[in-house]
């Protein structure tokens, strides 16, 4: 049974449950990215030979496995977890990851196999997704209940860093494979060694995960005869947890879910979308502020283990949504001070049936925007200019007025393929010379970025990842009875993580079509993050001094 106050260092044992549970969740993390990394390529050598209706079907199947499925696993293997116990239950979850990675590395491609490929391909992928699922639940609960009372956040916190280890290991391991083989071998056939590689990281993770013991937690409920039966029933079908279930994902991981989505994604996708940086730079940038803030991950852990979880979480919501805007202008101030001058100087307006426009929310990236309206407005956000919506006459064209000059778009509906093309690649080019002439650069200029201070607006945002991620764990643990804690906490977590933050791009960049303005898609994290401020402050109560071996 865990001690209450221990004061002592850290065991042989406790740092063995820490390092393997971590590193199995890196290697978990590691797999799961490297889909998302090598999508484009993956698409090419699966997805080339299919017509239209399948690519968009298997598109739809390739995104449910990255985000929608996460809550089922949870529900899967939350239910094994609290029935056959923790430590079995996520060496099954880092098995299935592993081996479908691995078969990704050996799976021939369409033109050797057909359409059997990207059947089998994404079938993996929804193993990936559910198996995803079932670590997060696994691994923090194990660890959790191997900790001292006293240290649970900071033991849970090394769990949070795990997600942006795996995203680093992945991204290193590609970069030097293409490196040693060349853009053409690593298009061909390089791109393979990255999933290959990860049946040696599988080995070890199973191999230490073999040799750890069952959490006291667990046992103790075992000997007790209190295991449950049905912790899906439990869980979800008594009112009693039932709430807490829903408070957790309201009240702390829907919060916790978008800052993190903010501070390590968004910014990336507003700094080469938005505001034009070179993707490489970009990518190094946000690095390095990863790097410097990841040991706040533990800091901001240990320091729940004194002050409680809810100061902590819940601060960090609020101090985002609070000054998320001055950052992202401040980004836009040093990253593309040209840019900044353009929308302060060249206001843009848009002229459109209303009724012809709408809300471009293309999750998949599939979906086809047709209208004048929205083309317009998709190709105006695209090149980062804001503009002001102004209702137009039914039936009629929309038009695009910059200074003096008035551009018409074009509908595409009904167009033939070619003639669809013809005439984007003519708009497209029209629009580039009116929005370069108004003063609008097409890239940000190296040479006048202030990079200190940009990294320095990054290192916040990931400040802000670190506060409300590095005590999640502990709080979620701490919320639920063991016999349901595998199941009750998992499904909060990966629906507000999955669902909630895996949104957060495409919702972002359909709120910034939908009014003209670049920081507008912030609302979306902002608002989030207040509901989990004002519900978590109302009715979550904090959870420090649980027992976390407390049955009901």
């Amino acid at each position: 049974m865990a001690t209450a106050s221990t004061g002592r260092g850290i065991t042989p044992e406790e740092r063995k449950v820490i390092f393997a549970s971590s590193l199995g969740t890196v290697f978990e993390w590691y797999d799961f990215y490297l889909y998302g990394s090598l999508a484009a390529i993956i698409a090419k050598q699966f997805f080339a030979g299919t017509d239209p209706n399948t690519g968009f079907i298997f598109a739809l199947l390739a995104f449910a496995a990255g985000f929608i499925v996460r809550p089922f696993g949870a529900l899967v293997f939350g239910r094994l977890g609290d029935m056959i116990g923790r430590k079995y239950t996520f060496l099954m979850t880092i098995l299935i990851m592993g081996a479908s990675t691995f078969i990704v590395g050996i799976l021939p491609n369409y033109s050797a196999i057909g359409i059997t490929a990207p059947i089998i391909l994404i079938s993996l992928r929804i193993l990936q997704g559910l198996a995803l699922g079932g670590e997060y639940g696994g691994a923090a609960t194990y660890v959790a209940e191997h900790a001292p009372d006293d240290k649970r956040g900071a033991f849970t916190a090394w769990i949070q860093t795990t997600a942006t280890l795996g995203l680093f290991l992945s991204l290193l391991v590609i970069l030097g494979v293409r490196t040693s083989v060349g853009e053409a071998a690593f298009a061909d056939w390089g791109w393979r060694i990255p999933f290959l590689v990860s049946i040696i990281l599988l080995g070890v993770s199973v191999w230490i995960r073999l040799s750890m013991h069952e959490s006291p937690a667990f046992l103790k409920m075992k000997s007790e005869g209190k295991v449950s039966k049905a912790p899906l029933s439990e869980a979800f079908g008594q009112w009693k947890n039932l709430k807490m279930v829903i408070l957790a994902l309201v009240g702390l991981t829907a919060g916790q879910a978008v800052v993190w989505y903010t501070g390590q994604f968004y910014a990336l996708f507003f700094l080469t979308q938005s505001l034009k940086v070179d993707g490489a730079l970009a990518n190094i940038l946000i690095a390095l502020a990863l790097l410097l803030a990841t040991p706040f991950f533990v800091i901001f852990g240990s320091l729940a283990d004194k002050i409680g979880r809810k100061p902590i979480i819940l601060g960090g919501c609020l101090i985002a949504a609070l000054t998320y805007f001055p950052i992202f202008h401040g980004l836009t101030h040093f990253a593309n001070p040209a840019l900044e001058a353009a929308l302060q100087k060249a206001p843009v307006i848009v002229t459109a049936d209303p009724a012809s426009c709408q809300f471009q929310f293309n999750p998949t990236g599939t979906k086809k925007f047709t209208s004048s309206c929205d083309i317009a407005k998709a190709k105006l956000s695209a090149a980062s200019v804001n503009y002001e919506n102004v209702p137009g006459a039914p039936g009629v064209a929309a038009t695009i007025k910059i200074g003096d000059i008035t551009l018409t778009s074009y509908e595409a509906a009904g167009l033939s393929k070619e003639d669809a093309a013809a005439k984007d690649k003519a708009f497209s080019k029209e629009l580039a010379d009116a929005i370069k002439a108004a003063g609008y650069p097409t890239k940000a200029d190296p040479d006048q970025m202030n990079k200190p201070m940009v990294l320095l607006l990054l290192f916040i945002l990931v400040l802000y990842v670190t506060m409300v991620y590095g005590p999640i764990a502990a709080a979620l643990v701490e919320m639920f009875p063991t016999r349901i804690r595998y199941t009750s906490m998992s499904m909060p977590y990966h629906i507000g993580n999955g669902w909630f933050g895996g949104l957060l791009p495409t919702t972002a960049f359909a709120l910034v079509a939908f009014k003209g303005d670049i920081y507008y898609g912030l609302w979306y994290p902002i608002v989030i993050a207040l509901v989990t401020f004002v519900i978590g402050m109302l009715f979550v109560r904090e959870t420090k001094d649980n027992d976390i071996y407390a049955q009901d």
